[in-house]
Formats: structure tokens, sequence, C-alpha cells
């Protein structure tokens, strides 16, 4: 039902703006999200994607104060006037710098360090997002995963057809490193210090010669990498260096990982 009268507002057949801050609430709450896992595939839903797209469309920008320094911004901060029951309900811990927009959903024993969280994004339980850190908008970001100091997950609204960046469960993403252009890192994958990923790189497997573009096997070790071209160019690519079972993942230091 909300899904039609979206595509009736998108398609302007409507003007009843009310299913659209019904939707950022949904998303805020994590009731609903941008990308949802069916039989190991993802889907987005692209009719959410739509309507945050409609919030900006129909929203002016206005002063918004908060304890430290004022902004001028269409789209609230989630803990805005947050009290302290509002956390301990939550069961997130937000360090002082961490910015998080409204229609973000960040789920219980998340830690946020100084970082910023876009309207959409989408953050499961234990994980550790460290400081520095870019989560774009509509990222996807499963549980007990580590994203480094530095990092930029990127953010996807327009083309609506384009996925988000999704990030699966115990996953490790190194510092200084870029996952961009709707990316799929699946379970268990350790990304190692500065490695840039989008839907161009080449992905190659160093023990069978395989090559890859926009998934990352589960629980590969990945590094920065190049290789030479026809014309004795050398670009850059991504080398999964190993495979590890989830059992050794588990038990192993990621620093092990990486040598």
């Amino acid at each position: 039902m909300i899904k039609e009268q979206i595509e009736k507002l998108w398609n302007g057949e409507s003007q009843d703006f009310s299913c659209v801050m019904e939707i950022i609430k949904a998303l805020d709450s994590g009731e609903l999200r941008i990308a949802e896992k069916v039989n190991d595939h993802w889907y987005t839903n692209d009719y959410l994607k739509k309507a945050i797209l409609l919030f900006f469309r129909h929203s002016q920008s206005k002063l918004m104060k908060n304890g430290i320094c004022s902004f001028f911004d269409k789209v609230p901060l989630k803990t805005k006037d947050w009290s302290n029951e509002d956390f301990i309900k939550t069961g997130f811990r937000a360090v002082p710098g961490s910015l998080i927009r409204y229609g973000a959903y960040i789920a219980k024993s998340v830690v946020l360090m100084p970082c910023f969280v876009n309207i959409g994004a989408f953050i499961d339980e234990k994980t550790m997002i460290d400081s520095n850190v870019l989560i774009g908008s509509c990222a996807q970001i499963g549980k007990s995963c580590h994203i480094s100091d530095g990092v930029t997950i990127g953010g996807v609204l327009e083309p609506l057809q384009s996925s988000p960046v999704i990030i699966e469960d115990n996953c490790f993403i190194g510092v200084r490193s870029a996952i961009t252009e709707g990316i799929i890192i699946r379970e268990g994958a350790v990304i190692g210090t500065g490695v840039m990923l989008s839907s161009s790189t080449k992905i190659i497997d160093r023990e069978t010669g395989k090559i890859f573009y926009g998934e990352i096997p589960p629980y590969s070790v990945i590094v920065s990498g190049s290789y030479q071209t026809t014309n004795n160019l050398n670009l850059n690519c991504a080398v999964i260096v190993k495979k590890v079972s989830k059992g050794t993942r588990h038990k192993t230091e990621i620093n092990e990982l990486l040598r």
C-alpha cells in the first residue's frame, strides 16, 4: 500500500506527502531497510530510495542548533534532543563527534566513534564504526563488523536502479579503504589497509586466477595489487591472497590474516 502511495507521489499523481514521512520514520527505526537479503541475493527497494529523494525535494533547509554549533540542512540529526533514556533504550554508544542523520538505523551494541552516518544507512548489532568514517546514504552494514579509521563507504540514491554498498556480517574493513558503487562484501571477508573497491575494480584470486567484479567472496582476505595490461601499463586491482574458513576467521587475529 505505502509503495503504491510513493509511486503515485513520484509520478505526480498524488500530493499526499505523509507516506514519505512514514517511510523516513520506518527507516530510522529499522522497520524498513533499503536492501534485503533473500535466498543469498540482495534486493534493493527502489521505492524507499524514491521516498528519500522526495523528502529532499519537498523539504527546505533550516537552522538546526545543538550544543556545539549550528547546522543549516534539510535532515535533522537522529539524536537531536535525545535523553539518557533514549540512548539506553536504543542501546548503541555514540562518542562525541559522531553525527547520524535522521533516517539512518543504528542497532543495539553498535559503537560510533567520531564519524558521519547518512540517511537510509543500516548498521547492525555489535558493529564498530571507527573515527573519521563516512557511511554513505543507504549503505548496509551487517553484524559484528569493524569499519576502521578513515574508511569511506559510498552512498547511493541515484540512479534508482543502483544497489547500495553492502557489507555482510563479521567483516573487517582496513584503515583508509574505500568501498563504493554498490560493491557487496560477503560474510567474514577481510579488506586490507587502503584497498579501493568499486564496481569496475578487477578482483583477482591469486590461487585460481579467477576474476571478480562487484563482489568479494565470503571469507576472502583482500589486499591492494596491480596487473599489467596488453600495452604494458600497470593498473590497480584488488587481490584475494587467501581464503579462510569460518572457524579460522573467528580464531585468528586480523594482522595474522593479512601477513
